[in-house]
C-alpha cells in the first residue's frame, strides 16, 4: 500500500494514562483549564440522567455513595423509555465513566524523526490549530467544504457550531447505514416517519411478525418489556429470520427464509389476503389509494411461487397469512432497524408497510399508535448565516426521497475522484466509529487521506481516532450535562442529564468544547452562555418548569394536545402522502422513477465454498461501542461463529476452534474468532455479533478479541431509492491457518 500523509497512529504505544496523571505541567492544565469555569456536577446523592449507552436514551438516576463516589445507576418510574428499569447496558453505564482506557487529554498529530504519532498538546493550543485550519478551509473552498459525522448527544453541540460557521454538511450514519430505507418505505404509504422510539403498540399487539428484527438481542428497553408482557398474555409469534434467534425462540412461527428473499414472502402473503378475502376491506376501501394495482400486481405471486424462493412451504405461508388476519387490526408488523440488507431495502420495509396497510394496523390498537412530542423552546441566538450549498446540491437531484443526509454521500464528496466543485476537505467526527459504521473501509480512509483537517472528538480511543490531525477527549455522560430529551410517545415527555461527578482527567463536556472553540472561530454570539445549564434551565422556565424541579423529577409527562392514541372508527383522515391516503401504490416512487409497487429481483448467491456473512446484536453491547466497557466486557468479552453442524462437520470444524475469513474479495479478518456449532442456523450463511475484533491496542479488554465484521464487508449495494448502504450481500470463507497480512507502511 502506499504511503499516507495521515498514516494511522497507534495510540497505545505513548502511554498517556501515567502522562496525564503524573506530569505536574499537565496537573497544572488540568486546574487551569477548570479555574473560572461554572461548577455543574451535582453535590447530590442522586442525580437524574439519560443514559448514552444506546440510542433508546433512558431516563434514570445516578446514585453516589457516602463517599460521593458513583455508585449506582437504576431508570426512572416515570420514564416511558424504560418504565424504571434499566437493561443490562444500561446499568453497566458507569464502566463508561470508570474506564481507565479512556481518552484523558487532547492529542494532536506530529512528526518526529520522520515518523507520525500524537503529543498532548493544552486545549487551546488545541482550538487555535483547528480555528487556523477551518477558516484557510473557509477561505479556499467556502465554509460548507466543513463536514460533520455526528452520533450521540454531544453531537447535537458540534451541529450548532457548524451552522453558525455557514455549512449544513451535517451527516449521521445513522440514517444511511441503519434505519433510512424504512423511513422513506413508510413515509411513501403513510405520509409519516417511524423515528425513535417506534410508535407500535406492543402493549396491546396480539400478533407480532417480526422480519430480521431482533428484539430482546437489540435491547430497546419499553419495547423488550412490553413484548414480555404481550408474550405472557398469549402474544403469537411469527419470526423470520435464517437464525433461530431469541425472539424466534419464543414465537409459535418460526420461518428460517433463505437470506435475501424477504420481499417474495411479503408479496406471498399479500396475495393470501387480498385472494383470500382477509384484508380490512372497510379501512382499505376509506383510506387506501391503489388497492386495484396492487391486486393486480400480486396476483401470480402465489405462496407456491414464493416457497421455490424462500424455502418456506406454501401451506406455512398461507398459515402464518391467516394467523396475522385473525387477530388483525392487532396485528404488527414491525418496521424494524438497521434494515441496510440487500439494495432494495426501501422497497421492502415498504412491503412491510402495505401488509401494515392490508391488516388496518397503521392507527389502530395492536398496531401503530399516533405519537405526541413535547416543543421545547430554542436558545436565543442570532440567525444562523445562508449557505451556497449543501450535500443535496452534491447529489443533484438524485436520492430526491431521502429524508436526512446520507454520510456516504459525504465520504464521496471528500474523495479525491470528487470532480464537482463542491468538495469537502475538513470532518469532524462526533462519537461515531466510522471505520465500523461506513462501510467500504478503503474508500473511507481514501476520503480521509484528502482531508486538510480531521478532528475527532471521543470518549474512547476507537479505530477512527487513529487518522485524526486532532483528538478532543469528550467527558461521559456521566459528568455533563445535555439538550433536553425530547422524544415522540404515547405521552409528550421530557428527561434531563445532569452531571453526577465533574470530568475525570482533562476531558471535557461538548458544550464547553463548542463554545471554547467558538471563541477562537469569532463565533461567541451564538453561544451566550457560561454554562449549559443556564440554557436548560431558560428552555424549561418557557415551558413553565425549571431545572432545579427536574433535578428532583427527571422526567415530566405532558397532557396530549393534538389526536387521538388511535383512529376513530370511520374517522375522516388525511395522510401526509401526496394523494392524502395511504399508497399502496406509490406516487412518490413513480415520480422518481421507481417501481411503485415492490418486485422481487434475485439476488447474488454464494460461490461455491462461501457462506453469506449475517451479524446482528448482543443485548449487553451497543454496536462496538461497548466491547471495552469494564462492566459489560465481563458480560461477553468476544463474539462467536455460528455454524451450521453440517457444515462444521464438511469443512472439519469443532466447537470453540479458532478460524479466519476470507471474503469473497479476498480479504482476511485481522483476528480470528471461535467457532460455536449450532442448529440455530442454517446451512447457507454464519452469523456473529457485530462490534468486536477492535484493533487499537488501547482497548485492553477489546483488542483482538474476536473478528470485526466491518472488515469483511466490502460488497456495499447501494439503495437506489434513499443511497442506503445495503451491507449483507458479502460472503466469507474458513482458514484454519493464521493468514500471512501485507505490511501496512
Amino acid at each position: 500500500m502506499s504511503k499516507s500523509r495521515r498514516d494511522f497512529i497507534k495510540i497505545s504505544a505513548l502511554g498517556f494514562g501515567g502522562l496525564v496523571l503524573a506530569n505536574p505541567i499537565l496537573n497544572a492544565m488540568i486546574g487551569q483549564v477548570q479555574a473560572g469555569e461554572p461548577l455543574d456536577a451535582s453535590q447530590f446523592k442522586r442525580v437524574p440522567t439519560y443514559c448514552e449507552v444506546c440510542f433508546w436514551k433512558c431516563a434514570g438516576w445516578v446514585h453516589k455513595d457516602e463517599k460521593g463516589e458513583l455508585w449506582k445507576i437504576e431508570g426512572n418510574e416515570d420514564d416511558p423509555h424504560c418504565k424504571g428499569r434499566f437493561c443490562p447496558r444500561g446499568t453497566g453505564g458507569l464502566g463508561m465513566y470508570n474506564d481507565e482506557d479512556r481518552l484523558k487529554s487532547p492529542l494532536m498529530r506530529v512528526e518526529v524523526d520522520g515518523k507520525q504519532t500524537f503529543k498532548e498538546v493544552s486545549w487551546d493550543k488545541a482550538f487555535r490549530f483547528i480555528a487556523d485550519k477551518m477558516n484557510q478551509i473557509s477561505e479556499e473552498h467556502g465554509p460548507e467544504s466543513m463536514a460533520l459525522f455526528k452520533h450521540g448527544s454531544g453531537g447535537a453541540h458540534f451541529g450548532k457550531l457548524f451552522k453558525a460557521f455557514g455549512s449544513r454538511n451535517i451527516t449521521a450514519p445513522s440514517y444511511a447505514q441503519c434505519r433510512g430505507p424504512r423511513e422513506v418505505g413508510f413515509h411513501a404509504t403513510f405520509g409519516a416517519n417511524i423515528n425513535s422510539p417506534e410508535p407500535v403498540d406492543l402493549e396491546n399487539t396480539k400478533c407480532l411478525v417480526l422480519i430480521g428484527n431482533h428484539i430482546g438481542e437489540n435491547m430497546h428497553n419499553s419495547h423488550v418489556q412490553e413484548m414480555s408482557k404481550a408474550i405472557d398474555k398469549g402474544l403469537k409469534i411469527i419470526t423470520v429470520d435464517p437464525r433461530l434467534s431469541t425472539a424466534a425462540s419464543k414465537s409459535k412461527h418460526w420461518l428460517p427464509i433463505k437470506p435475501a428473499t424477504d420481499i417474495a414472502l411479503l408479496l406471498a402473503w399479500m396475495h393470501v389476503l387480498i385472494t383470500e378475502k382477509l384484508y380490512d376491506k372497510a379501512y382499505i376501501d376509506q383510506y387506501a389509494y391503489g388497492f386495484e394495482d396492487l391486486e393486480a400486481h400480486v396476483a401470480d405471486k402465489t405462496p407456491e411461487w414464493a416457497e421455490e424462493i424462500t424455502t418456506i412451504k406454501a401451506d406455512v405461508i398461507r398459515e402464518t397469512a391467516r394467523e396475522m388476519a385473525f387477530n388483525a387490526p392487532a396485528t404488527l408488523i414491525h418496521p424494524g432497524r438497521h434494515v441496510t440488507w440487500y439494495g432494495d431495502d426501501t422497497q421492502r420495509l415498504r412491503a412491510m408497510a402495505m401488509l401494515n396497510a392490508l391488516l388496518g394496523s397503521w392507527g389502530r390498537k395492536g398496531g401503530f399508535y399516533f405519537p405526541e412530542k413535547a416543543k421545547v423552546p430554542s436558545f436565543p441566538h442570532p440567525a444562523f448565516p445562508s449557505v451556497s450549498w449543501t450535500w443535496k446540491d452534491y447529489l443533484d437531484g438524485k436520492y430526491a426521497l431521502a429524508g436526512s443526509s446520507i454520510a456516504n454521500v459525504f465520504v464521496d464528496a471528500t474523495h479525491p475522484d470528487n470532480t464537482t466543485d463542491k468538495k469537502i476537505k475538513g470532518w469532524f467526527v462526533v462519537g461515531t466509529n466510522l471505520i465500523s459504521t461506513i462501510p467500504g473501509t478503503k474508500r473511507t480512509l481514501e476520503a480521509i487521506d484528502n482531508l486538510d483537517l480531521f478532528v475527532v472528538v471521543d470518549t474512547m480511543p476507537m479505530e477512527i481516532t487513529g487518522y485524526a490531525d486532532i483528538i478532543l477527549p469528550e467527558c461521559t455522560y456521566l459528568e455533563r450535562y445535555d439538550d433536553i430529551r425530547v422524544s415522540p410517545n404515547r405521552e409528550p415527555n421530557i428527561a434531563v442529564r445532569m452531571p453526577a461527578a465533574e470530568p475525570k482527567y482533562l476531558t471535557k463536556p461538548s458544550d464547553w468544547i463548542v463554545r471554547k472553540l467558538a471563541e477562537k472561530l469569532k463565533l461567541s454570539s451564538y453561544f451566550n452562555y457560561k454554562s449549559y445549564s443556564e440554557v436548560l434551565d431558560w428552555q424549561l422556565k418557557q415551558m413553565g418548569h425549571s431545572l432545579s424541579e427536574m433535578q428532583e423529577k427527571g422526567v415530566i409527562k405532558f397532557d396530549r394536545k393534538h389526536e387521538n392514541l388511535y383512529l376513530e372508527e370511520g374517522e375522516e383522515y388525511e395522510f401526509g402522502t401526496p394523494t392524502g391516503m395511504i399508497e399502496l401504490y406509490s406516487t412518490d416512487l413513480e415520480m422518481e422513477g421507481f417501481d411503485p409497487l415492490p418486485n422481487y429481483t434475485p439476488h447474488p448467491e454464494p460461490p461455491a465454498g462461501f457462506f453469506r456473512l449475517n451479524y446482528g446484536r448482543a443485548p449487553m453491547h451497543t454496536f462496538g461501542r461497548t466491547a471495552n466497557n469494564p462492566n459489560l466486557n465481563e458480560l461477553m468479552s468476544e463474539n462467536k461463529l455460528w455454524v451450521n453442524p453440517k457444515i462444521a462437520m464438511d469443512a472439519g470444524l469443532v466447537n470453540d476452534q479458532e478460524v479466519w475469513l476470507e471474503n469473497q474479495d479476498g480479504i482476511k479478518s485481522e483476528f480470528p474468532i471461535k467457532v460455536r456449532v449450532t442448529e440455530r442456523i442454517g446451512m447457507d450463511n454464519v452469523y456473529m455479533v457485530h462490534g468486536f475484533g477492535k484493533s487499537n491496542k488501547k482497548l485492553q479488554r477489546s483488542n483482538g478479541r474476536g473478528i470485526s465484521d466491518s472488515q469483511l464487508v466490502t460488497n456495499v449495494m447501494i439503495d437506489p431509492v434513499m443511497g442506503g448502504t445495503g451491507m449483507r450481500g458479502n460472503f466469507v470463507k474458513f482458514v484454519t491457518n493464521q493468514p500471512e497480512r501485507e505490511e501496512i507502511s
